[in-house]
Protein backbone atom coordinates (compact mmCIF):
# COMPACT_ATOMS: atom_id res chain seq x y z
CA UNK A 1 0.00 0.00 0.00
CA UNK A 2 1.24 3.56 -0.95
CA UNK A 3 2.28 6.18 1.80
CA UNK A 4 -0.47 8.80 2.14
CA UNK A 5 1.16 12.72 2.83
CA UNK A 6 -0.55 14.06 5.61
CA UNK A 7 -1.49 17.86 5.44
CA UNK A 8 -3.14 19.72 8.14
CA UNK A 9 -5.06 22.90 7.90
CA UNK A 10 -3.99 26.16 10.14
CA UNK A 11 -6.76 25.95 12.02
CA UNK A 12 -5.97 22.30 13.19
CA UNK A 13 -2.81 23.84 15.02
CA UNK A 14 -4.79 26.25 16.71
CA UNK A 15 -7.00 23.66 18.04
CA UNK A 16 -3.70 21.87 19.32
CA UNK A 17 -2.92 24.83 21.43
CA UNK A 18 -6.00 24.25 23.53
CA UNK A 19 -5.78 20.30 24.30
CA UNK A 20 -3.31 19.45 26.87
CA UNK A 21 0.17 18.43 25.99
CA UNK A 22 -0.61 14.58 26.51
CA UNK A 23 -3.43 14.73 24.26
CA UNK A 24 -1.48 16.44 21.78
CA UNK A 25 0.58 14.18 21.63
CA UNK A 26 -1.34 11.00 21.34
CA UNK A 27 -3.56 13.06 18.69
CA UNK A 28 -0.14 13.91 16.98
CA UNK A 29 0.95 9.68 16.77
CA UNK A 30 -2.78 8.95 15.46
CA UNK A 31 -2.37 11.59 12.68
CA UNK A 32 1.08 10.27 11.41
CA UNK A 33 -0.35 6.80 11.60
CA UNK A 34 -3.20 8.07 8.97
CA UNK A 35 0.17 7.96 6.10
CA UNK A 36 0.02 4.30 6.13
CA UNK A 37 -3.53 3.73 7.03
CA UNK A 38 -6.04 6.08 5.90
CA UNK A 39 -8.34 3.75 6.54
CA UNK A 40 -8.10 1.99 10.26
CA UNK A 41 -10.87 0.19 12.01
CA UNK A 42 -11.91 2.38 14.50
CA UNK A 43 -12.33 5.62 11.75
CA UNK A 44 -15.99 6.02 10.67
CA UNK A 45 -17.46 7.99 7.95
CA UNK A 46 -19.48 10.18 8.66
CA UNK A 47 -22.99 10.74 7.28
CA UNK A 48 -23.82 13.79 4.95
CA UNK A 49 -19.72 14.39 4.66
CA UNK A 50 -16.83 12.97 2.06
CA UNK A 51 -15.13 13.16 6.15
CA UNK A 52 -14.18 10.30 8.51
CA UNK A 53 -13.57 10.87 12.00
CA UNK A 54 -11.24 8.90 14.30
CA UNK A 55 -11.44 8.79 17.82
CA UNK A 56 -8.48 9.51 20.24
CA UNK A 57 -10.09 9.44 23.76
CA UNK A 58 -12.84 12.41 24.18
CA UNK A 59 -11.14 13.69 21.14
CA UNK A 60 -12.03 13.58 17.87
CA UNK A 61 -9.98 14.26 14.61
CA UNK A 62 -12.14 14.85 11.46
CA UNK A 63 -10.60 14.05 8.01
CA UNK A 64 -11.10 13.63 4.44
CA UNK A 65 -9.17 11.11 2.21
CA UNK A 66 -7.86 11.54 -1.70
CA UNK A 67 -7.33 9.01 -3.28
CA UNK A 68 -6.20 10.13 -6.31
CA UNK A 69 -4.11 11.98 -4.51
CA UNK A 70 -2.34 10.12 -1.98
CA UNK A 71 -3.53 12.60 0.97
CA UNK A 72 -5.10 12.87 4.08
CA UNK A 73 -6.23 16.38 4.92
CA UNK A 74 -6.99 16.54 8.38
CA UNK A 75 -9.65 18.99 8.94
CA UNK A 76 -10.73 19.49 12.48
CA UNK A 77 -9.52 17.96 15.77
CA UNK A 78 -11.21 18.95 18.87
CA UNK A 79 -13.37 17.87 22.01
CA UNK A 80 -16.06 15.84 21.07
CA UNK A 81 -18.98 17.93 22.20
CA UNK A 82 -17.30 20.61 19.96
CA UNK A 83 -16.04 19.47 16.79
CA UNK A 84 -18.95 18.56 15.08
CA UNK A 85 -20.16 21.94 15.07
Amino acid sequence: MARYDVVLRKSVLKDLDGIPKKDAKRIMSAIGCLADNPGPPQAKKLSGHDRYRLRQGVYRILYSIEDDKLIVCVVKVGHRREVYR
